[in-house]
């Protein structure tokens, strides 16, 4: 039993790549009700508004968008709510729900900061419909209101994320960082 669990542990990872997170099963907010259409950037929360972990990861992410992002690893306890900050500002239209977005993305666990997965990693961005394709919920609210051409740090709490399951090789209750580019926007 064991030996298959790690197959089809491996047969996902090598599969799909982890995908950004996604998951077999269509994201929804638990009402069973459509997204409702956002266009507004998410404030940052008051965890990365006061300074911390969030804010230093923030603060000391490189800018470079032709690079994989670089960023410090976090310390102190992980926030409760989702911190959506922009590293670089994108240009034109807003993200919001329904839009076809390509990403660049790094993600890596709050608990030991080791990156979990990276599209950097795979040689290609990973496209998605935002509030569609199976991806976790805290990516379909974090990147409403992002625009093209812009870097952004995501930490994402695990009610957003894989919960108390988690989903090797991310851990149970794990906190999530992301830093992702809005490589394409349509």
């Amino acid at each position: 039993m064991r030996a298959k669990m790690i197959t089809l542990t491996l047969v996902l990872l090598l599969g799909a790549g982890v995908a950004a997170c996604g998951d077999d099963e269509p994201s929804t907010s638990g009402s069973g009700a459509e997204p409702a259409e956002e266009t507004a950037t998410p404030a940052p929360t008051e965890a990365a508004q006061t300074g911390g972990g969030a804010d230093a990861i923030a603060a000391g992410t490189s800018k470079d968008m032709n690079a994989k992002p670089e960023f410090p690893a976090p310390s102190g306890e992980p926030p409760t709510e989702l911190v959506v900050e922009d590293i670089v500002t994108g240009k034109g239209p807003k993200a919001k729900q329904g839009d076809q977005l390509t990403m660049q993305y790094v993600g890596t666990s709050w608990s030991n900061g080791e990156q979990f997965d990276a599209s950097w990693d795979h040689g290609q961005p990973f496209p998605f419909q935002l509030g569609v394709t199976s991806v976790i919920q805290g990516w379909h609210e974090g990147m409403v209101g992002m625009q093209e051409g812009g870097r952004r740090l995501l930490v994402i709490p695990p009610e957003l994320g894989y919960g108390p399951d988690g989903r090797p090789p991310i851990g149970p209750n794990e906190t999530l960082i992301f830093v992702v580019d809005l490589v394409k926007l349509g």
